[in-house]
């Protein structure tokens, strides 16, 4: 009972804005069909990011992010690869469980979130497509459903400014409108974007 009530104590909200810069890399599925097997995914690039968070209590707190990764999508088969320009952008709600009470120099903290993802082709998709009969980049978008996990570190760098070190991961189902299998294909597995970031926070 102490426990949970040092985690719900009330205290006077406290804000952050922050930006933050990182790396998204991904664990990509696989699409099935009668001609073979390929893998289906996006590339690893960079990712940017924003964050207004707000901490409504003693050590749980909750927070808007928003971030882009630069990430191509893409098929490959047995040395073939074929991909077509592209982006995504995640919007979600996290609540933040900070291992240490406010007021803390250092704030560990765990992560948990929902959202949505939005998987933007901005290239025309290519004509011939090598491996058309397994699966096909369609150069459409698609907006998937999105799950976030991870966690990360608060450090005060001064009064108000503050570095953060933050792990995501990016959970989606399979975009069939970007990438489509073949007839009688099958995709398989769900997205994973693990987003290791640093970034600077406005804390007043």
């Amino acid at each position: 009972m102490a426990l949970l009530a040092s985690f719900a104590a009330s205290a006077p909200a406290q804000w952050e804005v922050g930006v933050a810069v990182g790396y998204g890399s991904y664990r990509n599925a696989s699409v099935y069909a009668p001609e073979g097997k390929a893998a289906a995914g996006f590339r690893n690039r960079f990712t940017v990011g924003a964050v207004i968070g707000e901490d409504l209590y003693n050590r749980v707190g909750g927070e808007f992010r928003y971030t882009y990764q630069d990430g191509d999508p893409f098929v490959a088969a047995a040395g073939v690869k074929t991909n077509v320009q592209g982006q995504s952008h995640a919007f979600h709600y996290d609540f933040l469980f900070h291992l240490r009470e406010r007021g803390a120099r250092i704030r560990p903290f765990a992560t948990a979130g929902v959202g949505a993802k939005w998987f933007v082709v901005t290239g025309p998709a290519s004509p011939g497509q090598p491996l058309g009969s397994i699966a096909r980049l369609t150069g459409e978008s698609d907006i998937q459903p999105l799950v976030t996990g991870g966690g990360g570190v608060r450090m005060m760098l001064g009064e108000h400014v503050a570095l953060r070190l933050d792990f995501r991961d990016y959970i989606t189902p399979f975009p069939k409108k970007v990438i489509a299998p073949a007839p009688f294909g099958t995709a398989r597995g769900i997205y994973h974007m693990f987003t290791p970031m640093a970034g600077l926070s406005w804390i007043y």
